[in-house]
């Protein structure tokens, strides 16, 4: 059943969108907005930072 019908209906059972979902399209279920994106990268992110510093550190000679 296409949307359209459903809505038409009464079979659309779908909750609305509310907080920053209703004004930015983007920021759904795993959305590609700024705070989302940085929401869900979190951990990669700051792994990610600590082996770049862990090799700048080798190549300086600092490694204990």
């Amino acid at each position: 059943m296409s949307m359209e019908k459903g809505i038409r209906y009464g079979k659309e059972h779908r909750k609305p969108y509310y907080g920053s979902k209703c004004i930015d399209p983007t920021c759904r279920n795993h959305g590609s907005c700024k705070r989302c994106y940085m929401n869900h990268m979190y951990k990669f992110i700051k792994r990610t930072n600590q082996m770049k510093k862990e090799i700048r550190d080798f190549e300086r000679g600092m490694i204990l």
